[in-house]
């Protein structure tokens, strides 16, 4: 038997699964998250067998070996036929899913400083799945392929057209997640795949995209994966002359600059204790409390121009991690909302139900398949 892997690197996680060529349902699949913490979880499905596992401390190279590793055993010797990777930055071209080879990957490697979270954990998965299964296929899919058609408004920032040119544009991200969440859509209410939909993707980042019939239209996120709403650690949208003032003032530098933004700011700034809402929400203290109610503010603002893009909301979605699991942040978004139609069914959302409104604007919830979006094009280019 042939296998495929996918492997979705992120800032602080890596989810993996493995899929029959022919199959659509993952053998295995799994997460290891946590990691840069002293107690990084690994987390494996495989046929009858689930277990969570401490992995101590460790970063995403060594978490990919122990991935790896962990899989041998269910995989039972199966031929690695193709490794598909989620990368963040595709750059202004790229529109779709790539066949990675050595001249594309130097490309990438030189957008790491527009996606520093990121990038650099993408690519060295890709070396690692090339150095482990140097016969296999590898296809790179982009978080910013769902976005490159914006209409130009959406697209530029209000500078000299040179640097448009040159590149300094909004990319948006989390495209992957788009792309399935309207794939499902389509399977479960076509009118909303169709219509008019605001997908909120929450998370350790996060962001939100404005779509209409089944296209990007817009997104919170812009240049790099900090602009938009605040996450786990990232500032989300900020005021520019924040930061000619930290550099006047502060004497901050560039790298400086970066280490506070993508770093020690969002939630975690905020509330000065984590960047996981699991650990806020049981928290109490007043700054886990201000840093929640901030996130929802940013949320509930985004989600008005949103609908202003759109032209008005038919269908809202939570997904990721905060979005799919946690009902008081899905709440307090909706709370005040009911200009949009919005109105939420406390229970349906205290249930985690799919549908979890009871206004004309539905509301739900699907828990987003990055590595299912990624496993049907790397199938497309084994057919091919």
């Amino acid at each position: 038997m042939s296998i495929l892997m996918t492997l979705n690197a992120g800032s602080s996680s890596i989810k993996f699964a493995v899929y029959p060529v022919d199959g659509d349902h993952p053998i295995a699949h799994g997460q290891l998250e946590k990691i840069g913490s002293d107690d990084a979880q690994l987390t494996l499905h495989g046929g009858n067998h689930s277990e969570t596992r401490s992995e101590g401390s460790l970063d995403h190279t060594t978490g990919l070996r122990r991935i790896l590793a962990a899989l041998d055993g269910l995989t039972q010797g199966a031929a690695v036929a193709a490794v598909g990777h989620r990368i963040v930055h595709g750059g202004p071209d790229i529109d779709a899913p790539q066949i990675l080879d050595s001249a594309l990957l130097e490309k990438l490697a030189e957008y790491a400083p527009l996606a520093p979270l990121h990038q650099p954990h993408n690519m060295a998965a890709v070396h690692a799945a090339i150095a482990a299964f140097p016969e296999a296929l590898q296809v790179g899919c982009f978080d910013t392929a769902f976005h490159r058609h914006h209409p130009w408004v959406n697209d530029t920032f209000a500078l000299p057209r040179s640097y448009y040119d040159q590149g300094v544009r909004r990319y948006g991200f989390h495209g992957l997640s788009y792309d399935y969440i309207i794939h499902r859509l389509a399977q479960i209410d076509s009118h909303a795949a169709h219509g008019k939909t605001v997908v909120a993707h929450l998370g350790n980042g996060a962001s939100m995209c404005a779509i209409r019939d089944g296209r990007s239209i817009g997104s919170t996120m812009g240049f790099s994966a900090l602009d938009g709403l605040p996450m786990g650690t990232r500032s989300g949208q900020i005021d520019p002359g924040v930061l000619l003032y930290l550099m006047e003032s502060h004497g901050m530098d560039a790298a400086a600059l970066t280490d506070l933004l993508y770093k020690k700011s969002g939630l975690l700034g905020l509330s000065g204790l984590s960047n996981d809402m699991r650990t806020l929400e049981g928290a109490g203290t007043d700054e886990a409390e201000q840093a929640i109610a901030y996130f929802t503010f940013r949320i509930r603002r985004e989600l008005g121009a949103m609908a202003a893009i759109l032209g008005g909301v038919d269908t809202l979605v939570f997904c990721g991690g905060i979005g799919e699991h946690s009902a008081r942040i899905r709440a307090e978004v909706c709370t005040g909302m009911e200009w949009l139609g919005i109105a939420l069914d406390a229970a349906a959302n205290e249930a985690t139900a799919d549908i979890i409104s009871s206004g004309p604007t539905t509301v739900r919830i699907i828990p987003t398949d990055e590595e299912a979006i990624i496993a049907k094009a790397v199938r497309g280019f084994l057919a091919a």
